[in-house]
């Protein structure tokens, strides 16, 4: 196991959002369930904790109650190898009360903050030429869901 991994606080829907995720990303499954016990804080048998694991990387989802809400300051990156990654992640992680944002950033419907990015946008970025790596650059400012061809457009026309 990993020595650090990400817990989301989640409000009750622990093991619903821990389904959802490794229902929406490939190479990724529950590992363990547990349950509020006699004299802890929630109600026994409940759902305390789920971790998960998604490409290798594990999670653990908590039902810590109202408390905390997630933010921006957190985020998720995923690094998308194709064009229909991008729009199935996308799509999969805006349905239902999702929220697309800017620059690749959307929010899924439990409130967590996700990076969809093609993996073509940081070598386009990483280029020496500084008219393509800013080109590029204000392209992709202007998107919500990013789109490889206009990545390259805008990297061949610079």
């Amino acid at each position: 196991m990993q020595k650090i991994h990400p817990c989301l606080w989640f409000e009750g829907q622990a093991e619903e959002a821990a389904n959802f995720y490794v229902s929406t990303f490939e190479n990724s499954r529950i590992l363990e369930i547990t349950h509020y016990g006699e004299g802890m804080p929630g109600t026994p048998g409940d759902v305390l904790t789920v971790t998960f694991e998604i490409h290798g990387q594990h999670f653990t989802a908590l039902n810590g109650g109202p408390e905390f809400k997630f933010t921006e300051a957190v985020s998720f990156v995923v690094d998308c190898d194709s064009q229909a990654e991008v729009d199935r992640l996308w799509d999969a992680l805006t349905a239902d009360g999702g929220q697309e944002s800017v620059c690749g950033w959307l929010k899924d419907k439990y409130g967590l903050s996700w990076q969809i990015v093609p993996n073509s946008l940081f070598k386009f970025m990483r280029d020496p030429d500084p008219a393509k790596a800013n080109a590029v650059t204000h392209a992709f400012m202007q998107m919500r869901k990013i789109n490889i061809n206009v990545l390259q457009r805008a990297y061949d026309n610079a």
